[in-house]
């Protein structure tokens, strides 16, 4: 096996909270060259973003809160839309579009492609997040404290 290259470290980091009358998202960024995502990108993904969860979230027993991944890569933009539903289980739907043409978001769940090594650190922080605020204090969960918990790394 040859790689194409070496593996850099890549900013992940929380950029903002989307809410509507039903969902509060963490919003993280993840860039392949600096720290600034495509604003075109940004906006497209909150639109696929809100369209997935009312075709796909309201079919689940959800709690209204989960995370987005906005990952511009090196090759093309990789996108993740996650919520909690079932005290512990996490809905995972995966969008890529390419690098030229950020609005062209295609949805690849179907295909079983689900994260690549920078997306998942992301995705075992926010598991490790739901256990510590939520799933560990089974009386009085703490959504709250969930939400208020950001990844802000190189990785």
């Amino acid at each position: 096996m040859k790689l194409s290259e070496d593996y850099r470290t890549r900013p992940i980091r929380f950029l903002e909270l989307w809410e509507n009358e039903n969902w509060k998202l963490k919003v993280y960024g993840i860039t392949f060259t600096n720290d600034t995502l495509d604003q075109i990108l940004v906006k497209a993904v909150h639109k696929v973003t809100f369209e997935r969860l009312e075709i796909s979230g309201s079919k689940t027993n959800h709690y209204g809160v989960g995370f987005v991944g906005i990952h511009q890569g090196k090759t093309g933009n990789f996108v993740f839309v996650d919520w909690w539903a079932d005290e512990n289980e996490l809905h995972h739907h995966v969008y890529v579009s390419p690098s030229e043409d950020p609005l062209k978001l295609e949805y690849m769940t179907p295909t079983g492609l689900a994260a690549c090594a920078w997306d998942l650190f992301l995705i075992s922080y926010e598991r490790d997040a739901w256990v510590r605020y939520v799933l560990k204090q089974s009386e009085s969960p703490n959504i709250e404290g969930y939400l208020s918990a950001h990844l802000n790394e190189n990785v």
